[in-house]
C-alpha cells in the first residue's frame, strides 16, 4: 500500500521560511540536499511520519504565483485559543477562530495562518476526524 511521504512547495527566501515552520508549526530540518541551482530541505517533528519538502530555486525571480489550484497544508493541535495566542505573540497574525457545523453538530473549530510565501495553513482543534 503506498505510504505519503512528503509533500512540496517551493519558496523564495529559505531562511525566512525555515525560520516560520520551526516558530509555527515546531518543524525542523530531517535532511537537507544542496545543490549549485537549488536545495531540498525536508521538514518534520516527532509527532510526524510525513515531511514538508521546500524547495528554494537559487535566485529565483520574480517569487512563485499559487495559481488557483493550491488548497492548503492541516496540522492540529489540542487547543485551539492557546495556539492562536501563540502564533500571535509571534506576530504571525493567525486569522480569526472559525466554526464548521452541519446543523448542531460541531465538525471543526479551526483558524488559518499564511507562510512566508502566502501558502496557507490550516490550524484545527484536535477532534473528531481531526485528530
Amino acid at each position: 500500500m503506498p505510504k505519503i511521504i512528503h509533500s512540496m512547495i517551493r519558496v523564495h527566501d529559505l531562511e525566512k521560511s525555515l525560520k516560520f515552520y520551526e516558530d509555527a508549526l515546531e518543524l525542523t530540518p530531517s535532511h537537507r540536499l544542496d545543490f549549485p541551482d537549488f536545495s531540498l530541505v525536508y521538514l518534520k517533528n516527532g509527532e510526524n511520519d510525513v515531511e514538508i519538502e521546500l524547495t528554494w530555486n537559487k535566485g529565483r525571480e520574480p517569487a512563485y504565483t499559487h495559481g488557483d489550484g493550491y488548497g492548503h497544508i492541516a496540522v492540529a493541535v489540542p487547543n485551539l485559543e492557546e495556539e492562536h495566542a501563540r502564533l500571535s505573540n509571534l506576530g504571525i497574525n493567525p486569522m480569526a477562530i472559525k466554526e464548521f457545523k452541519r446543523d448542531d453538530e460541531m465538525l471543526a473549530r479551526f483558524f488559518f495562518i499564511r507562510d512566508p510565501d502566502g501558502y496557507k495553513i490550516e490550524v484545527l482543534e484536535s477532534a473528531g476526524h481531526y485528530v
